[in-house]
């Protein structure tokens, strides 16, 4: 799969103009995955007490909230104003908690930027040799009682077309059908594995509850 800055070149992306002040100054201050993430990291998590949401960019920063969708798509439009391509990975899991990330690649590497209410699933390092790789470091922290890893998938936001997924004020539901209906590739995973990690988590939670596990040995490539 080749996700070449070249392919930026190719399409029309937003002029300066198309956008506010406020997110032109936010573009320019964030000009690496490294950056973006740090700004996804404050942003308050949309936890959708208002009934379900699926902001553009422009949405997601005007509520001043994001799940890890409405990241995605944050993360997207300012990567893709410093050349970075808008790839999308969408993780499925077994309990249809799914998860997205932004892919990006550096020196032949996968990374990944992403928002999520659990600290083990916001982005990585570009270390990755295939996309698989990259999606199976998130499987021990996906694994939260529910969860489980079961399949993902890689798409282009330029697969969408002229459907506004930058600027538009009305939910933007196509993009998440759109990564239900792409397809994807299988994880196979151990139940031996599984129920162990699992088993861990439970007992983390029996006796520390409400805290988040940390854990994970794989922290270092986290970012």
């Amino acid at each position: 799969m080749s996700i070449a800055r070249t392919e930026v070149g190719r399409h029309k992306i937003p002029a300066r103009s198309e956008f506010t002040r406020r997110e032109w100054e936010l573009i320019q201050k964030h000009r690496t995955p490294e950056e973006v993430q740090a700004f996804l990291r404050k942003m308050p998590y949309n936890r959708e007490t208002g009934g379900q949401t699926c902001y553009s960019f422009r949405g997601a920063l005007r509520a001043n909230r994001a799940h890890c969708l409405e990241g995605a798509l944050i993360a997207a439009v300012i990567l893709e104003q410093h050349g970075y391509p808008p790839y999308l990975v969408s993780i499925e899991s077994q309990d249809q908690l799914d998860h997205v990330l932004v892919l990006f690649k550096r020196k032949g590497r996968y990374g990944s930027v992403a928002r999520s209410r659990d600290i083990g699933l916001h982005g990585r390092k570009p270390v990755f040799r295939t996309v698989r790789d990259l999606v199976l470091s998130y499987f021990e922290s996906y694994i939260d009682g529910s969860g489980r890893i079961t399949a993902y998938g890689v798409t282009s936001l330029y697969e969408l077309g002229n459907y506004d997924w930058r600027f538009s004020m009305q939910n933007v539901w196509k993009v998440e059908r759109h990564l239900q209906d792409i397809p994807h590739r299988p994880i196979q995973s151990s139940d031996h594995r599984y129920e162990r990690i699992l088993s861990r988590f439970v007992d983390f939670q029996r006796r520390h509850p409400g805290r988040a596990p940390d854990y994970f040995a794989n922290q270092h490539l986290w970012m």
